[in-house]
This record gives C-alpha cells, structure tokens and sequence, in this order.
C-alpha cells in the first residue's frame, strides 16, 4: 500500500493534488460530479476587499496546448466570500482549504489576510503577487524583491496561519523573489502564475482578448514551470507547491522530484472537470511502476 500523503508547513494533506485557484471556483460544480473529500485541499477563487467584475469580454482564448485568460480576479468581494461563499464550501469539503488573496495595495493584502485568519476552514492562506491581468496590483507587487517583501512581511503581521507567496514566471530571476519572500517570513511559495502572453485574430486584424494580453496556462508551460519550481525548491528551505501545465499524475511526480512538497492543478480543469479526481486515482499505480513506496521520499531528489 503506498502512501499518497505530504506535509505542508504542519498541515497533513491526504495526497498533494489540489485544484488552482481561479480554475475550480469554490467547488459547488465539481460537487455535483463527484466527492471534493478526495482532494488534498482545494485552493478558492482569488478573493479581493471589493467586488470586481474583472476585465471586459472577450477574456479567455484557446491555444494549441493551452489557453490565455484574462479574467481579472473577478470575484463577489471579501465580505461575501467570508459571509457566503466559505460557509457553503464546508458543506461540500471538509478538509483546510487555500485562502487566495489579492490586493491593490499592501493595505488590501493585509485586510484580506486578516479576514481569512479568522476563517476556522482555511489553512494556508495564498497571496497572489503574480497575477498579469490587472493595473497597479497584482504582478506589480511581485516583479522587485522589495516589494514582494513588502507584502509577506506585512501580511505575516496579521496572521498565524501558514502564508504561501505566489509568485509570477514573469520575471528576470523567481529565485531572487522566492529568497526575499523567505527572508521576510514566509512560510512557503506557490509558483508558477501565468505567463504573460498575446495572441492576434488576423481576419479582424485585432488582438483575441479585449485586454490584448492575459495569462497563457496549460500543457505548454509545463517545462518552465518544471525549470523554476527546481530552481526556488533548491534556493529557499521552505515549502514549493509547484503548478503550471500538471495533468497528469505523471507530472504530479516530476513534479515532485523537482522539489515540490504538493502540486496544484489548473487549466487541466477546464477541460477536463474530472482531472484532479483522475490524476489521485491514479498515483498509486504510477508510484507502484516506479517503486515509490511514500511520496515524501521523492521530493526534491533530483540534485
């Protein structure tokens, strides 16, 4: 009987597969396709203090091996996800879910971090530092070291719960980022985000998404994701939860060879709403074809 568990910053999940933030909502449709109680955890839609309807239409465009978005955090507002949206989601998992926040200042960070420090069902809270599709928030915080430091230490002030930065491929160096995050107290890192990419209709002689550019996901990135979770998971001592392109548990394991402690699962969902429930079903058999008796043992094996 192999063991599927891991550990994330004292936290037991019951395999590493969680559902990506912005690609799983809060789980009420996947609920009706079978038991969310399968998952690790799941990670919910990024929340903000305000309401946001996100950006205009068209926001989302398929590509060969994947797909760009620009969604722009939409979402019904910190009160309402606390008040509502939390509330229903327990009656569906019930497991520690990941609280994703965003914010247009560090002000905005720290009063949703505050909030989800309240939530009895959240256990990790994830602050997006990286999300391409919005002016003045976001990825802007997560480009210059100093910045993102800025945000971990001030959210680390209000919580005592785990935080994880997650952090944009969108840079120079991520390992430079992922140290500054680390330095200034966070407790593990979440990468990678989209990366920033464009696509042209050449009959109307216009860009696909209204926003031009957005977050291109899926298959494709894989190996760059693959690349960057090696080269934090060898840079920092805390905890990865390494996504981008991950759909099968075959990749769950690489994965996890690279460094990552857990994984998240994204795009894969949109095409697929029983992807993370097949990529589970089908670790044990993987880990037995490659003599892996516990999960654990393969993080970051690869030197």
């Amino acid at each position: 009987m192999v063991d599927t568990r891991v550990t994330l910053s004292g936290l037991t999940l019951d395999n590493p597969v969680i559902p990506a933030s912005g690609t799983f909502g809060y789980g009420q449709e996947f609920a009706r396709l079978y038991d969310l109680d399968i998952l690790g955890s799941i990670s919910f839609k990024g929340t903000t203090v305000e309401e946001r309807y996100g950006n205009e239409l068209p926001r989302i465009a398929e590509c060969s091996q994947g797909m760009l978005n620009s969604v722009g955090l939409q979402n019904p507002g910190l009160d309402t996800v606390c008040s509502r949206e939390l509330k229903e989601m327990a009656e569906i998992f019930h497991k520690p879910v990941v609280a994703n926040v965003s914010g247009f200042s560090i002000e905005e960070y720290v009063k949703c971090a505050a909030a989800m420090d309240r939530e009895e069902q959240v256990g990790i809270i994830e602050v997006n530092i990286s999300c391409p599709n919005v002016h003045n928030g976001g990825m802007s915080f997560g480009v210059m070291p100093e910045a993102a430091a800025e945000v971990t230490r001030a959210v680390k002030e209000v919580t005592t719960k785990p935080v994880y930065m997650k952090l944009t491929p969108n840079v120079t160096d991520i390992t430079e980022i992922a140290r500054a995050c680390e330095e200034a107290g966070a407790d593990g890192l979440s990468l990678i985000n989209t990366l920033l990419g464009m696509r042209i209709d050449i009959r109307r002689r216009k860009p696909v998404l209204a926003n031009k550019m957005g977050g291109f996901s899926g298959p494709a990135i894989f190996p760059v994701a693959l690349r960057m979770v090696y080269q934090v998971a060898h840079a920092v001592k805390i905890p990865v939860i390494g996504m981008g392109g991950i759909s099968t548990a075959e990749d769950v394991i690489e994965m996890m060879m690279a460094g990552a402690t857990a994984v998240q699962v994204g795009a894969a969902n949109l095409t697929d709403p029983y992807a993370c429930k097949r990529i589970i079903e089908d670790l044990p058999r993987v880990m037995g074809e490659l003599g892996i008796q516990r999960l654990e043992d393969i993080i970051g094996i690869i030197e």
